[in-house]
């Protein structure tokens, strides 16, 4: 199976470079190994091989070949495979158009599947610090 994924270009760069400083042929290849981790998200782990192992399909990535399993295959039809470097996170992140929200913290991203706390608080519960003046 061929998957319908897309690979933006931040992960593209990162894929690459990955492989430019492996020290590996021209030839060398990203494997990427994608599992299921929490409900709605994925876990990944990567390595830069020399040429693909056995049941890996090779896909060219402009220019650069990336090596996927079968089960990843599976996983990543209809995926966007992107590139996040940022103070929480960094490393590949995954979205799934079709995976349902999830409010749990595994997922990865919780934070915008789940609405924020919202606290009502009455304007006759606030007390000023400041003195009232005296008429």
């Amino acid at each position: 199976m061929i998957p319908n994924m897309t690979v933006t270009q931040a992960a593209e760069r990162f894929m690459k470079r990955m492989v430019r400083f492996s020290g590996l042929p021209t030839t060398a290849g990203f494997r990427l190994t994608v599992t299921p981790g929490g409900c709605s998200g994925y876990s990944s782990e990567f390595t830069v091989e020399a040429a693909p192992q056995d049941g890996d399909q090779v896909f060219d990535i402009n220019g650069m070949n990336l090596f996927l399993p079968a089960q990843s295959r599976l996983m990543l039809d209809g995926v966007t495979v992107d590139f996040a470097d940022t103070p929480t996170q960094s490393g590949l992140t995954f979205f799934n158009p079709n995976a349902g929200a999830c409010g749990c913290s595994s997922s990865g991203d919780s934070a915008s599947t789940s609405p924020p706390s919202v606290a009502k608080i009455e304007i006759a519960s606030i007390r000023s610090s400041m003195p009232r003046p005296v008429n």
